[in-house]
């Protein structure tokens, strides 16, 4: 680590602000406020604890002297990587992206058939005139499931008259969860490719289907000067400016979850509650962990590809149970983590769970 970053973790005073707002606290093995204590007495922590970090945040958020253990987690998650320690798991999500450009080993060339998919017509991202792109992210393009999700963006960008174009297979992943499981240098290969794309296009603004390709390209991009924004933003913008009109009605009850990657570190919680307010017979719930204060789904920081090694309740149970208890029948996300996390918890126990694009297109006409 270094100076600074070193400096940060001696500021700790141990007041336990981390270990108390972290959603793996006490039903897992990791403590965090106990890694950054080791780190100060200069002992690297090197057990399964590290990966049970979702990155959600929370920790850093509520740090009152700004030591960002989250940044603490991920460098000991670096050494772990450069010294082969992890799993097989992980290790195959990590080759399948320096061979395919996605964590899941799918043909790179496979990457646009969402496109062909969606019966669409979209541009390459270099004939738009106003150098905008949609970016699928790798669980849009490759999940059966959520491929719905760009398909759906796509036709109510359209249905706006907003322009973009896609980069289909020259669209590399994001690198968010690379770098969050410790692979900094396959995070800079992936960031670095996306870069010159984008640049060798003439694209200046980046509309990202999923939160964690938003908080990357945004965040962690060396601020290249893209605008990037998450696709809520601009449908809630359309609709107030009236491109964009919901005639029907939605009469159920729907709870939103905020995703950690939206909502705590990217200060997006308004637009995704408007545009389900603005929706005719929809009633609004919510959590009464929400915002700042959502409990995080487990979806995210390469949770995804680590196989835990315990057995205790998942945030997902937990999650649509209190979901249940408020009386909700839908659970509205912003993020195909959170889709694919919560979903099979609440087939389970009888509630829907849709992403936010699902509900606006039942109620387009």
């Amino acid at each position: 680590m270094d100076a600074l970053e070193n400096q940060r973790i001696y500021a700790c005073i141990q007041c336990g602000k981390c270990t108390g707002g972290c959603p793996e606290s006490g039903r897992t093995p990791l403590n965090v406020r106990m890694i950054v204590r080791k780190n100060q007495f200069g002992i690297a922590s090197t057990g399964s604890d590290l990966w049970y970090c979702t990155t959600c945040g929370s920790c850093t958020i509520r740090c009152p002297r700004d030591v960002k253990p989250q940044e603490v987690v991920l460098h000991l998650r670096s050494i772990l990587v450069e010294s082969g320690e992890v799993s097989p798991s992980i290790q195959r999500a990590l080759e399948n992206t320096f061979l395919q450009k996605n964590p899941f080993g799918r043909a790179r060339s496979k990457r646009g058939e969402w496109v062909e998919k969606s019966g669409l017509e979209i541009s390459h991202g270099h004939k738009i005139p106003d150098s905008r792109i949609l970016f699928s992210c790798c669980v849009n393009a490759y999940d059966p499931r959520c491929m719905v999700i760009p398909t759906n963006v796509a036709k109510l960008l359209n249905s706006c008259g907003i322009k973009f174009g896609v980069l289909k297979e020259e669209e590399a992943c994001c690198g968010n969860e690379i770098k969050r499981l410790g692979e900094m240098g396959l995070f800079e290969e992936l960031r670095d490719e996306n870069v010159s794309n984008f640049e060798k296009y003439g694209i200046k603004e980046v509309i990202a289907v999923s939160p964690h390709c938003m908080n990357t390209i945004k965040n962690e991009y060396n601020g290249r000067g893209f605008r990037v924004f998450h696709y809520s933003e601009l449908l809630w913008s359309a609709i107030v400016q009236g491109l964009l009109t919901l005639k029907g009605s939605y009469r159920k009850r729907v709870i939103y979850h905020d995703p950690c990657f939206l909502g705590k570190q990217n200060g997006i919680f308004e637009e995704p509650r408007n545009i389900l307010r603005s929706i005719d017979g929809l009633e609004l719930l919510e959590f009464t962990r929400s915002r700042e204060n959502s409990l995080c789904c487990e979806g995210g920081g390469g949770r995804m590809f680590y196989e835990v090694d315990i057995t205790y309740v998942r945030n997902a149970k937990i999650r649509v149970a209190e979901a249940k208890e408020l009386g909700a029948q839908i659970i509205a996300v912003a993020c195909p983590f959170c889709l694919m996390t919560l979903e099979e918890e609440a087939v389970e126990q009888g509630i829907e769970v849709k992403e936010i694009s699902e509900i606006i297109m039942e109620v387009l006409e």
